[in-house]
């Protein structure tokens, strides 16, 4: 399952690596030279995108395209923070407009079904942003889309009214006013700061919504749960299937952009990685996504008949978040302690062993392996020390009992919260298990239900450890307003700190892209100090697909056109 991390442009997703992995150790594996030089390679010879390119007059008309999802959702309002899952958003990418879609070099330009022209002026002193909407944009239920659509995504995500639940305020907090123009059909933003990635604002995650479905904190939580009321998209809702998991999508004839090439669209929702490349292999699928820690999927999947692999580099990456709000690990000195004591590089190991991917772990919360921005910003923190670890448990006065530590009387034990059905967690909760007890602390593996992992554990604050994915986006600095920012809805281990909060204000308003990403460096380090989140790696971006079905798979930064997936034999 995946839920998306919000670049202030964008969304974010944060995706659970449903899968199965092998082995590994707690004992100290640092890689050698060698093979970080290995890793280094094998990223640099990793494509940025995937999806077996095809002009749209070469795809065939027709068909039916049926996909996989790992959590089916109750909440389909992508603004929501219950609605903030990449799965969510996989499936109302082919239904929801998004008004600026990305490249595979991470570049926004207008969506024209949706936009006929947009303006970033900045001559008066602030940012305004003007949106002209396409004439013939009209939600499925006959309403034409307009700026009062924009303006109640604006009011209902900025954070003023705390009956609204967003995934990230975000961008959205920074927005002045939402104005109408000459026409209904054009909306001026006006930002009271700068915001450099708002071209992401009415983007993918959160897709733009009907403003009556926005307007009202009881509409924004109740209108699209369990259900999808209005779309406006080359697809429309023919079922919505609670019973079976189903989503089913036809044409919609009342489209008035470029004929999807596709007839249908089905999203069948299947929990277990393996179940998953199962239905692959049986042909009941077109394209099954291959997660981490999964190899003897990957293996089974390259066996398919008329079937190939397509893997690229994509924002995404596998951590774990560290409740800073827990009993135990409200001290940041602890939880130093709890980061020396976590083996990031075995644990990589273990997820990426046989997966055909970079072994290389991450050191970075805003900035993958392979974009320019990158740096290693872990430190010491980010290196396996298990005796500094015990010397800051001893001086925070958690002293060796026995097999565990105790304070006070009471035992140093965390509780790491993991979702059923995905062995990839339950490995690394296992690794992670033997590790803290060689520091001398108790670690209990919490198995909760898949479909509640994170609307009653995570947002919930219900966990001390628990290992996912943030599924990023084309414009990553916005991520860190939204997850490591005070008081932000995703910021799940409820970590707070005035000097994180400073420096990020000044990474996300800075307008120099260089300047932004050196602010956005500096925040990283702090955000490190803070242990919010322990990053382990890039996570892979690797799909099995029919070999006939053109322009999807490992899409990278690019957005999908549902309009040309399809097939060619």
């Amino acid at each position: 399952m995946k839920v998306r991390y919000r670049a202030a442009a964008g969304i974010a997703v944060l995706a659970m690596a449903v899968a199965a992995c092998g082995g590994g150790a707690s004992e100290s594996k640092q890689p050698t030279a060698e093979k970080t030089q290995q890793a280094q390679q094998q990223m640099a010879e990793t494509p940025a995108i995937s999806i077996n390119p095809v002009a749209y007059e070469q795809v065939k008309d027709g068909g039916t395209l049926t996909l996989v999802v790992g959590q089916w959702p109750s909440q389909w309002n992508p603004n929501h923070v219950d609605g903030n899952q990449a799965d969510t958003a996989e499936m109302l990418d082919v239904i929801l407009p998004m008004l600026m879609v990305s490249d595979e070099e991470a570049n926004f330009t207008p969506n024209p079904a949706y936009l006929t022209d947009v303006k970033n002026d900045m001559s008066s002193g602030k940012q305004v942003v003007t949106y002209t909407l396409n004439d013939k944009a009209t939600w499925s239920d006959g309403t034409p889309m307009t700026w009062k659509d924009l303006e109640a995504a604006w009011k209902a995500n900025n954070g003023k009214n705390k009956k609204f639940k967003p995934a990230s305020t975000d961008g959205w907090d920074r927005i002045e006013s939402v104005t109408k123009g000459d026409t209904d059909k054009v909306a001026i933003v006006t930002y009271a700061k700068p915001y450099p990635e708002w071209m992401g604002q009415f983007s993918r995650s959160p897709h733009l919504v009907p403003a009556k479905h926005m307007e009202t904190p009881e509409a924004y939580d109740k209108d699209y749960l369990q259900k999808i009321p209005v779309t406006a998209g080359p697809f429309k809702v023919e079922k919505l299937d609670e019973g079976t998991k189903t989503l089913t999508l036809v044409r919609d004839d009342k489209w008035w952009g470029r004929k999807p090439k596709l007839d249908k669209v089905i999203f069948r929702a299947i929990e277990s990685p393996a179940a998953q490349v199962n239905a692959f292999a049986n042909g009941e699928l077109d394209a099954v996504e291959i997660p981490s820690g999964a190899p003897a999927e990957l293996k089974r999947a390259k066996e398919v008949p008329g079937a190939e692999i397509r893997k690229a580099l994509s924002p995404n990456w596998r951590h774990f978040t560290v409740n800073n709000q827990s009993e135990f690990l409200k001290d940041k000195n602890v939880r130093h302690a709890i980061a020396y004591a976590i083996n990031r590089d075995v644990i990589t190991q273990s997820d990426l062993k046989d997966m055909d991917w970079p072994i290389q772990t991450l050191g970075n919360h805003v900035f993958m392996n392979n974009h320019k921005g990158y740096v290693d910003n872990s430190g010491d923190l980010g290196k396996y020390n298990l005796e500094k670890a015990k010397q800051l448990l001893d001086a925070a006065g958690w002293k060796q009992e026995g097999e565990y530590r105790k304070k006070d009387g009471k035992e140093f034990a965390l509780n790491f919260v993991i979702p059923t059905g995905t062995p990839v967690s339950q490995t690394e909760g296992e690794l992670t298990q033997a590790m803290l007890k060689e520091a001398g602390i108790k670690v209990t593996i919490r198995p909760v239900p898949l479909d509640k992992f994170f609307n009653d554990y995570i947002i919930k604050g219900d966990f001390d450890l628990v290992p996912f994915s943030w599924i990023g986006t084309p414009l990553p600095i916005g991520s860190l307003k939204q997850i490591y920012f005070t008081g932000s809805e995703s910021n799940f281990p409820k970590g707070s700190d005035p000097a994180v909060d400073a420096a990020i204000d000044a990474a996300v308003s800075e307008m120099d892209p260089a300047k932004a990403i050196e602010l956005a460096n500096a925040a990283d380090k702090l955000v490190w100090d803070m242990v919010h989140t322990i990053p382990l790696y890039q996570r892979p971006d690797i799909y099995a697909v029919k070999k006939t079905l053109a322009n999807y798979g490992s899409r990278g930064y690019q957005f999908y056109d549902f309009t040309t997936i399809g097939f060619t034999g």
